[in-house]
């Protein structure tokens, strides 16, 4: 029996606007022990952290319970991909030195199981939001992040905690937009907009906007918004021949 692909993202783990933080992280612990056996890749899509900012010998304290379920996976042969977000984009070399992980800061196209797949956070897709794109160059921005790093992790870490919340307090209840439909949703566009020059696509697989959408593009190409690890505790499922969307409820889901 063959072992499965799986796709998450948006835990947001440190999240000073989450009051079930503890809860969550062990809710993402258990799922991730309870696929350990049938996973033969873990795909992690983005923003698992809330602001995870890598200095030289320091690393934000917390997740513990997290890194600890991704270093065992990633011993027992599991591979455990981890691309950065828009939240924790500025990750070093610790996770993949202590945790074994495989690091992605852009978008990859990678072939499974026969079947072609573009998998991304999805931040910077097009998004025309103005604010955000120029807030995203200066996250990005070499010189930014050196002087960001001279900061006293004291001080750099609270305020990039800070910052996350009062990002996330902005919108609407905490959450974000509904989808705005087949014709407005700029991850929709972008990726139909993809297919027109890379038509082999089968799969785009995204995260960022907290919504779940499955999404047919035609007859050989499916779009998925995994939704998030805070309310919804959504993930995709690829079994070698087909795509899942789910959501895992302790003691229920068969992962």
């Amino acid at each position: 029996m063959g072992k499965n692909i799986y796709f998450l993202s948006d835990a947001h783990l440190g999240s000073r606007v989450i009051e079930h933080g503890r809860t969550q992280e062990r809710r993402l612990v258990n799922f991730l022990d309870n696929i350990k056996d049938h996973a033969e890749a873990i795909y992690l899509l983005g923003d698992m952290f809330d602001f995870w900012f890598e200095y030289k010998t320091v690393v934000p304290k917390g997740f513990t319970r997290f890194l600890g379920k991704i270093s065992e996976l990633t011993d027992r042969g599991v591979e455990v991909h981890f691309f950065t977000g828009n939240h924790d984009i500025w990750c070093g070399d610790y996770l993949e030195k202590e945790c074994g992980v495989i690091l992605h800061r852009k978008p990859i196209t990678v072939e499974l199981h026969g079947k072609l797949f573009y998998l991304a956070h999805g931040d910077g897709l097009g998004d025309k939001d103005v604010k955000f794109r120029f807030l995203r160059a200066v996250f990005h921005n070499k010189v930014c992040q050196r002087l960001f790093a001279a900061i006293h992790p004291r001080w750099g870490v609270d305020l990039g905690l800070s910052w996350a919340k009062q990002s996330r307090l902005k919108q609407t209840d905490g959450k974000e937009e509904d989808y705005k439909g087949e014709n407005k949703e700029y991850l929709v566009l972008y990726a139909k907009r993809y297919l027109e020059t890379h038509p082999d696509i089968n799969y785009f697989i995204f995260g960022h906007r907290h919504i779940e959408l499955d999404l047919s593009l035609g007859r050989e190409a499916r779009l998925m918004i995994l939704g998030d690890w805070i309310n919804q505790f959504s993930f995709a499922v690829f079994d070698g021949e087909h795509m899942f969307m789910e959501e895992f409820i302790e003691g229920e889901s068969k992962v």
